[in-house]
């Protein structure tokens, strides 16, 4: 019954005021309310495009505020995670079926139209309901003429499957091999290069990028000294890492990660294998001459590593001070290691109020580019440009710096970034290592178990050869 019916009720003759006509002739059904994991995910999109937001801080309060649950907030997840990541092939081949430049389009429809076609080209979603689905959501927020048009723009892009539209649209394989795999794997050139850079050559690069390009495992770090891996992977239902005795993976599909009961209750904390393994790099890291008892955490925010640092710190009998300079992201640390021997500080790392000399070990997990981290941040390719690079590395060969004067002679430096960009990395270490004339040790033997990490002395990890983030290790003691 229409608005308008209940309200006045039907006036025709011999039908009584307000008792509605007959049964079967109620008039045209309202449009069904659009499903909420759809929702939630367009709702994402639009957080990261108008707030520049983080879609894993973004994320996990529009679940709440829909109340979406285990399948139905994994749903929206792979929705909302998915077409970020696929952005450029997505945007490529919507602008191949529409005869209006994409500048053009409204943005809230270019959302749409991303996410009705991630359905079509990376999920197993029917065609006809993934642009129904679409559809209906814009209708309910722009009416029928919008809807129209984004209807029709997604049945051409459903007249080719994935692999058919990359055939039509990338460059050529043999041509431009590393323009292809950049394209199919839906990342922009500049970082298909930089990987490439990395790992040396082309052979590994298209599965980097297919790795990269992947739905990643959710990883927990099991708090050292509250509980164990074996634990919480049956706490969790999930499964011990392979290379880290604090690692469990979770399946990717788990949905709200923080409905979990060991993650509400602080016994876990979401942190990539990799994360764990250089921070626990840095303590087995072997020093020289007397210790203070101290650690420090250079780069702190938003606090997983000084979780992992203070719990071992806590059973060692060592005190770790912990530097951040955001001061939102300084009390995300002071939170995160409550009850821990962690002293955390407001300040910047290149000039904090810290003792020289003063620690045996410091973790200097430094600002970057994030481009190892990408499968996880699925904004931050899109975000990202090669002129982020120069300024970064000027700050890391500072911060490595400090650290290097707040060690103690014998101490040692960890150097991490979740990038395996060389002006991030190698290209960091190998000058300020020089300068400094400190000792680079080989941080091969620090990550037993671990295979495939070249030449040394330095480590870089692949998703798509062990599983993690990206992350680049350097270990420095100070002469």
């Amino acid at each position: 019954m229409t608005a308008r019916n209940r309200s006045t009720g039907d006036r025709r003759p011999g039908v009584r005021r307000g008792s509605g006509p007959p049964r079967g002739r109620q008039g045209p059904a309202r449009p069904p309310e659009p499903d909420l994991p759809r929702r939630a995910a367009l709702e994402l999109l639009t957080a990261v495009r108008v707030r520049d937001s983080y879609a894993n801080l973004a994320l996990p309060a529009i679940l709440r505020r829909h109340r979406l649950h285990e399948r139905d907030a994994a749903l929206a997840t792979e929705l909302g995670y998915g077409t970020l990541r696929a952005q450029g092939l997505l945007d490529a081949v919507i602008a191949h079926c529409t005869d209006r430049p994409l500048a053009k389009v409204e943005a809230p429809l270019l959302d749409a139209l991303r996410l009705g076609a991630y359905q079509l080209l990376r999920m197993r979603v029917p065609a006809h309901a993934a642009v129904h689905a679409t559809v209906e959501l814009v209708r309910a927020d722009s009416g029928s003429r919008p809807a129209g048009f984004v209807n029709a723009v997604l049945r051409r892009v459903g007249e080719y499957d994935e692999a058919a539209w990359v055939a039509r649209l990338a460059p050529d394989a043999g041509e431009d091999p590393l323009g292809h795999a950049a394209f199919a794997h839906a990342h922009p050139r500049w970082i298909a290069q930089a990987f490439a850079d990395a790992l040396g050559d082309l052979d590994e690069l298209d599965a980097a990028l297919a790795a990269d390009d992947a739905r990643p495992v959710v990883h927990l770090l099991a708090r050292p000294g509250e509980i164990t891996a074996e634990e919480l992977a049956l706490a969790t239902g999930g499964t011990e890492g392979p290379y880290s005795p604090y690692a469990v993976h979770l399946d990717a599909g788990s949905g709200a990660i923080g409905d979990l009961d060991a993650v509400a209750e602080g016994l876990a904390v979401v942190q990539d294998e990799g994360s764990q393994l250089v921070a626990l790099a840095l303590t087995r890291a072997a020093t020289t001459g007397d210790d203070t008892g101290r650690w420090l955490d250079l780069c702190a925010g938003p606090g997983g590593k000084a979780v992992l640092l203070g719990g071992i710190a806590q059973m060692d009998g060592v005190a770790v001070d912990a530097v951040e300079s955001g001061e939102h992201r300084a009390e995300l640390v002071r939170r995160a290691v409550d009850g821990l021997p962690v002293t955390v500080h407001h300040a910047d790392g290149r000039a904090a109020p810290l003792p020289d000399a003063g620690y045996d070990r410091v973790l200097v997990d430094a600002p970057c580019t994030g481009l190892g981290a990408l499968r996880r941040r699925p904004e931050a390719r899109w975000r990202r440009t090669p002129e982020d690079v120069p300024g970064l590395a000027k700050l890391q060969r500072e911060l490595l710096t400090a650290a290097l004067r707040h060690v103690r002679p014998g101490g040692v430096v960890a150097y991490v970034t979740c990038s395996p960009h060389l002006s991030e990395t190698v290209g960091v270490v190998t000058g300020v290592a020089r300068r400094a004339k400190a000792e680079l040790l080989d941080a091969r033997a620090l990550l037993p178990g671990v295979d495939d990490l070249g030449e040394g002395p330095t480590v870089q990890l692949w998703p798509h050869r062990h599983g993690t983030d990206a992350m680049f290790l350097a270990l420095l003691r100070r002469p």
